[in-house]
Formats: structure tokens, sequence, C-alpha cells
């Protein structure tokens, strides 16, 4: 029996069928290497994420290879799979999961690891790595939060840094060249421990002092170096023009277009916009084409132009007309997530309320000028509020702002700059328009410059978040907050390191599921298996010195630690650092400008007229259709 075969006993059955518009479906027979994408969180959440249709696309172009999905089964599934004793298996086609060749995890975040954990288990497969040998599948992980990837590398046989547009075919070819030597998994990851970017959590040995720091990290693999991998040009990689629509609404229900990737702003908490370096833009003609493409594959009502700061794009303003021209006669909506106070001209604003206007969101991070200067967000107080009378004055119904508590040399005064901030704003906009704001705790990433700074503690955290609804009930606006619980979680896992897998396990054992949502995350089980582990997870909130070998030491992102270290320094004395765009290169360390460098575009630009993809008809008809639901379609 499958777990298809249980659907009609479980909510959501339209989330496990597989055979959505656009999904491709291959003969497993006739291919030779069966590659399962798995997403460890629930399936509206994973076709939300533009990198597994990326991947899934790729993968799926080679016709030696079927690659098929895999997503996190709700409670109610898992239950009966359980007590049927029903393995877990890809949703195109069925193959369970034991028998792929590849198991690729996309981690997007760290309260995703019991939920690994949980797939594996499904599926019939050994949890740890060493219990596997070359008649189990490769499992490998991929996504922004694996720069560290020690708390879960006991589980997984390897893990790609960086981009993986590229090297996803290379670890195929790797994979497909091994399987004909029908070689041992010793040899399997020794070969693919060649391919750049690729790291091998057998080939470092971490030794630990009394006190719990890293003492040394022996290399059990001569001349072994990990260096984050780099696409150069984003145009010159396939991108998904045929993108698999959903049957349930997911998170984000909308064709995403990545216009660009990397941020050269600097922001010193944000992982992010130093883990994707350097800036590089999409050509504005592939922008619009893949736009065309992609509305005229789906049909979809609503469009958003992806990017760490899309108002960065330089070509933003002279694109937006020509798109919009596009948009408009079918009444499909433009999204421009991520948008940055500063770079949204009135143009930018009227061009994106052509068709409707659903939100406004900024991110401010903090309250005060000095806090925003150690952080090097380099917005003022009157570049929020003009940007904030223009959304009053064009009507859109919400403003949302994001705001960090707990950002390194906070004083309490910063946190009441928030709400006072944000009374003004409701002041501004004269108790018309609804404006909400968003507060999460300060959580230090690898390869940040605040990598070696402290987290606030748990009651700390909690008692800022009070403060903070307290004054939003006084000030008339609305507050949502990241539980301090979970943020508390997520620190331990973005700096910890190898000997964290036994309370991840421990957790998963305890029925640990859906740690990132807020209804399900059960706290009291991670504290018992802190407990039963014999780790202290206050231990991972410390500041750290230079000095101290940080678990992630041995993977290069191509940004030296001694640039990240001079940003400390400089948040710690208020001082801002330039973009590189506009002020040159402020010497990361990344770029050798002959192989890395960023790509930008700049105005004006010349947007080819195509022919129309506007449906008119000068003779309307009606239509009447019947129609049954059967078989996979009655869910």
């Amino acid at each position: 029996m499958g777990f298809k075969e249980i659907l009609p006993y479980i909510l959501g059955p339209s989330r496990y069928l597989g055979n959505e518009v656009n999904s491709i479906h291959k003969d497993p027979v006739k291919v030779q290497l069966k590659f399962a994408l798995c997403f460890p969180d629930l399936y509206e959440v994973g076709m939300s994420h533009l990198g597994l249709q990326i991947l899934y696309h790729i993968l799926n172009q080679d016709e030696r290879i079927v690659v098929e999905r895999v997503f996190a089964p709700d409670r109610d599934l898992e239950g009966l799979m359980r007590k049927r004793q029903i393995l877990l298996s890809t949703w195109e086609s069925g193959i369970p999961l034991k028998e792929c060749d590849i198991i690729g995890f996309s981690f997007q975040h760290e309260l995703c690891y019991t939920n690994v954990l949980n797939i594996l288990n499904l599926g019939g497969i050994p949890i740890y790595a060493r219990q596997r040998n070359e008649r189990y599948p490769l499992v490998i992980g991929g996504g922004s939060v694996i720069v560290n990837p020690e708390p879960v590398s006991p589980f997984i046989d390897g893990f790609l840094i960086g981009d993986g547009e590229e090297a996803i075919l290379e670890i195929a070819n790797v994979y497909l060249e091994w399987k004909k030597t029908r070689g041992s998994k010793e040899e399997l990851l020794t070969n693919l421990a060649h391919i750049p970017g690729f790291y091998l959590p057998f080939a470092f040995y971490p030794r630990y002092h009394i006190d719990g720091s890293i003492k040394e990290v022996e290399e059990l693999l001569p001349n072994y170096k990990v260096k984050r991998r780099v696409i150069k040009d984003l145009n010159s990689v396939s991108f998904p023009i045929s993108p698999i629509v959903p049957y349930s609404r997911p998170i984000h229900d909308r064709l995403s277009i990545e216009v660009a990737r990397g941020c050269s702003h600097g922001c010193r908490f944000c992982q992010a916009g130093f883990i994707y370096r350097p800036v590089r833009e999409r050509l504005p003609q592939q922008v619009i084409d893949l736009v065309e493409t992609g509305l005229k594959n789906t049909g979809y009502e609503e469009v958003s132009l992806l990017s760490l700061s899309i108002g960065d794009y330089q070509t933003l303003e002279g694109l937006l007309p020509p798109l919009m021209d596009k948009l408009v006669p079918e009444g499909i909506a433009l999204s421009l997530p991520s948008l940055r106070v500063g770079t949204i001209s009135p143009e930018i604003m009227t061009q994106i309320s052509r068709v409707r206007r659903s939100g406004f969101t900024i991110a401010p991070e903090a309250g005060t000028q000095e806090m925003r200067d150690r952080i090097n967000k380099k917005i003022t107080e009157q570049d929020l509020f003009e940007t904030a009378k223009e959304v009053f004055a064009r009507k859109w119904p919400s403003l949302k702002l994001y705001f960090m508590i707990g950002l390194p040399g906070e004083t309490q005064e910063d946190v009441e700059a928030i709400a006072e901030l944000t009374r003004h704003l409701v002041r501004l906009g004269k108790h018309k328009f609804q404006i909400t704001i968003s507060v999460s705790t300060f959580v230090p990433k690898a390869h940040t410059p605040f990598q070696w700074e402290k987290q606030i503690t748990l009651e700390e955290s909690r008692s800022k978040i009070h403060f903070l609804r307290k004054k939003a009930w006084e000030y008339g606006y609305r507050i949502r907050w990241h539980e301090p619980e979970q943020s508390f979680l997520e620190g331990v896992f973005s700096r910890g390191d190898r000997r964290l897998h036994e309370v991840i396990l421990r957790a998963w054992l305890k029925g640990a599921r859906f740690d990132s949502w807020r209804d399900r995350f059960r706290f009291d089980l991670w504290q018992s298996a802190f407990e039963d582990a014999r780790l202290d997870p206050n231990f991972y909130f410390l500041e750290r010195s230079k000095d101290d070998l940080l678990p992630w030491a041995k993977i290069d992102i191509g940004v030296s630690p001694e640039f990240l270290w001079q940003e400390k320094l400089k948040s710690q004395r208020g001082e801002t650092t330039p973009d590189c765009r506009y002020a040159g290169c402020q010497d990361c360390g990344l770029c050798d400008f002959k192989e890395i460098s960023p790509i930008t575009y700049q105005l004006p630009i010349t947007i080819s007229q195509k022919s129309s993809t506007n449906f008119q008809s000068t003779n309307p008809r009606k239509y009447r259709l019947f129609f049954s639901k059967i078989n996979d379609a009655r869910f």
C-alpha cells in the first residue's frame, strides 16, 4: 500500500497528489538516476520556494535523470503511515524514498532539522550517515542555513555550499560515473570532494576544550578546501519557464522571477548579504521574457520580482513601465518584496499600484539613527517619513515595518525608540491606515560581522517584546513578533557545533516536528532534549573572541574573516561602510574582477516589443461546461 491510498482520511489531500500543472513525469525504469528533492516543511511552504523549482527544472532537463519532490507529511498523514507501516515515497511517481539514488534536502532555516530526521525515518532510511552504506541513497543538503552545517552534519553525507545551478548536475554526473564502477560509499564521497563547494563532514574531526569551545579541527582529507560555489552570471543559467502550479494555496501564490542575486549594502546582521555576494543582475529583457512566458504557462494573477533588495535593481524604473503595460490589461498585479527605504521613487510606486495595492513593507530594523549606523542600515528617519508620506498619499491599505531587538549595543532607549517611531507614523497617517510592526530577536549568524556577538537571553527577549506589545495598545499600531523561544533555538543552531546532533535526535524522538510553526512548536521538548544530552544551550549565546575557533571555520564563503572582524569594530565605533556598487570596492575579499565580479546594468534600457499576450475578442461567446471530478481529482 502506498501513502496515496490513505488520502481520503487526511486533511488537505491535494498537497500529496504530485500531478499538478507543469509537474514532470518520467518512467523511472527508463532513467539512470532517481533524484528526490526534499523540502523539510509542509507542501504550501515548499511550493513557495523558488530554489526548489529551479533545481527541479534543471535536473529534469537531463534525460538520464528523473527528479521528483518530497515534502514533510503533516501530522495526520504521518500518524496513518506509521500505523499502517507505509513508507514515504516521492510525489510524482511514488518511488519509495529508500529506492532513490540521491536525496537532496533544502535547508532554509534552523528550525527544520527534526523534519529532516522524520522524512528519513518515514522513508525507511537510517538517520545517521555512518549507518548508511552504498546500498542506501546518497543524502546531501543545500540552502542558505548550511553555511554552518555542523549541527546536522552527522546525519548528512555532504553539503553544497553556495549556488546550486551548475553544481547539482556535477554531483549527478559524479554519482553516475561511480554507479558504473559499483564502488564503495567512501569512494563516492571522495570523488564528490573534488566538486568546488562540496563539504564533506567526515573530512573534518573537531576536538573540544573542557569548557565546550573548539580546540582544533583535524583535517582527515589531504589538501581538501571548501569554498562557496558562485554563479558568475545569472543570465547564463537555466530558469524555469513553466513552474509547477500548486493545487492548494501556497504561502506565496504568484509567479516569482529572480531579477538579481546578492546584496552589497552590508547590513552587519544579515547573513544573506554576505553569503550571496556579489550582486548579479538579470538582463531586463530576460526578466520581461520570463514574466510573459511564465504567465502564459501558469495563469497566475500576480507576479513577484525577487531580490534581496529589489529597489537596488539598477534598471527597475526603466523596466516597470513596459512590464506594467503588459500586466495591466490582464489585471495581473505586481509585487516588489524587500523594498528598501531610499530606493523607492514616486515613479516606482505609481507603476506598482496600477492594478491593485495589497500592503507596503519596509525594514528600518532599528528605532534610532545611532543603532542603524551600528548595523550599517544606511537609512535616515527623514527617508522613512518621506516614504511613508508617499504610501499614505497613494492610499495603500497598510504599512508594515520590520524591527529587531537585542542588537549589539542596544539600550532600553533603542527599544523605546521603536515604539516612538511607529507612533509618529500612526500620527502621520492620521489613524486612517493600518500600521503593523513585526519584531524579531537578533540572532548572530555565521559569516557575518556579528558572528562573534552575544545573543540576549530568553528573559530579555520576552521583556522587550512585552514592552512593545504594551505600547502598541497605547499608540494604536498592530504588532506581530517572532516567539522568543523559537529565536532562542535558532540562536543555538546558528552558531552550533557538531555536538548538537544528539539534541536534535532526542527532540525528534520526543515528538518535535515543524518547529518553525508557532502552533506546533514545543519548547518543553527541546528543554528536555538539552537536559538529556547534558548540553547547556546558553553556551552558544556567549560572545566570542577573534581567536576562538568557530564551528564553520573550514568553510570559505569568499568574504575574508578579517573584513568581517573590521566591520564588527566599525559597528562598535558607529561607523558605516558604503555600498560597493556606488562607492567602489570595499575590499571584502570576494571579487577578483576576472572570474568573479558584480554584474549590473544601467539606464536607459531597450525592451523589444513582442506580440501582446492579451486575449481580447471582438465577438464574445458564452460556453457552458459540465465536468466530474473522479480519481485523484476528487481530492
